[in-house]
């Protein structure tokens, strides 16, 4: 477990990731009242910890066969002898046989292609609706393993490529969440104010985000 303190923090709250517990506090909280928070979560921190171990088993190497989710669609990862590289024709992504380390290459390689410009439709789209699209930059992919997005002080914007093995909706919200920090930098209330207003059920995308993400990558 880990305890991590803030001076602009003012409330308590614990974070379960997969193998590891987050505690945040304030800078001068006695560590008496950080124990008893600990515990009184202990239930519910140890449950979480077990779903993720659970999940937490290495995912079957790609075969012919293979279900591909692709924003809330199941595609079907087709062998194909005499495909040059990954395509998608219908519902199906032929590929030209390999080895497993090879067709996760190039399955992950058809998934960057594809997932670019739907990602980079639905920020643009956001950024729309928030009156920021003369701030939003450049719209790009990234593999970072400790975030889905990030929004740099120039408007840039990167989205996890990964997103697109999620629901349409979980995708939407992580590009919502970036682009309103176009008008508004921190998590303020300012800030969950223009998220709620465009997407009012956003808590339970980042909810399904919290619980699934670490089976979304890799493959």
């Amino acid at each position: 477990m880990q305890l991590r303190r803030s001076a602009r923090r003012r409330t308590l709250t614990l974070r379960v990731q997969p193998g590891t517990v987050t505690v945040y506090a304030p800078a001068h909280l006695p560590l008496a009242w950080i124990a008893d928070f600990v515990e009184a979560k202990r239930g519910w921190a140890e449950r979480h910890l077990a779903t993720y171990a659970a999940r937490a088993a290495p995912p079957l190497p790609l075969a012919d066969g293979s279900p591909l989710p692709f924003f809330g669609q199941t595609l079907t990862l087709r062998l194909t002898p005499g495909t040059r590289k990954a395509e998608r024709r219908g519902l199906d992504v032929h590929l030209p046989p390999g080895d497993p380390a090879e067709l996760a290459r190039q399955v992950e390689a058809w998934y960057r292609r594809a997932a670019l410009p739907e990602l980079r439709a639905l920020t643009e789209g956001y950024a729309d609706a928030l009156g920021a699209r003369d701030r939003l930059g450049q719209v790009r992919l990234t593999g970072a393993r400790t975030r889905w997005g990030s929004c740099s002080a120039g408007g840039d914007i990167r989205l996890h490529w990964a997103l697109s093995r999620a629901p349409r909706e979980v995708a939407a919200y992580v590009a919502l969440h970036e682009a309103a920090h176009l008008l508004v930098f921190d998590h303020s209330p300012r800030y969950w104010a223009h998220v709620a207003r465009q997407m009012p059920d956003h808590t339970r995308w980042r909810a399904w985000l919290r619980e699934h993400g670490a089976a979304l990558a890799p493959l």
